[in-house]
């Protein structure tokens, strides 16, 4: 190979190869399982439950591991098992993973009272694993994704 066949002019972006994308992707709900195995959380029990409410709530929901936690989604990402806390039942609902500016806090009904808010765009959601809480976090859920 000559001089001649090996250009030095520096390749367009166009042309130069393209470095993929670390993308965080989530996990399968499979792997919440696992997950939640691997921890040997002491609330596993009452966590799963929680899981199966949310799940429940709308057709809609997905879960799978986000934040190195059970979280839900539909379109986006909107809550997250807190993991954390060892003795209270705790999901933390959030509107997307990424902050919004100007975000009005969602009107959302919460007669039983499990919500805290954090933000105008969080709120976390404390409960006991009881059929009447279960119910709450379901209606609160049905309401939350439409705001996601």
């Amino acid at each position: 190979m000559s001089a001649k066949d090996v250009s030095t002019k520096p390749r367009s972006a166009a042309a130069a190869p393209k470095k993929k994308a670390a993308a965080k992707k989530a996990k399968p709900a499979d792997d919440v399982g696992g997950l939640m195995d691997g921890l040997k959380h002491p609330q596993r029990k009452e966590i799963d439950t929680i899981r199966k409410a949310i799940k429940g709530a709308d057709k809609s929901i997905s879960e799978g591991v986000k934040w190195n936690a059970p979280s839900f989604r539909t379109h986006e990402w909107f809550a997250t098992v807190n993991l954390r806390s060892k003795k209270e039942l705790q999901v933390i609902l959030h509107l997307g993973a990424k902050v919004r500016a100007g975000q009005k806090r969602p009107d959302i009904t919460d007669p039983s009272g499990l919500l805290k808010w954090l933000a105008n765009d969080r709120a976390m959601a404390t409960m006991r694993d009881t059929p009447a809480d279960r119910k709450a976090l379901a209606a609160i859920m049905r309401q939350w994704i439409k705001f996601v």
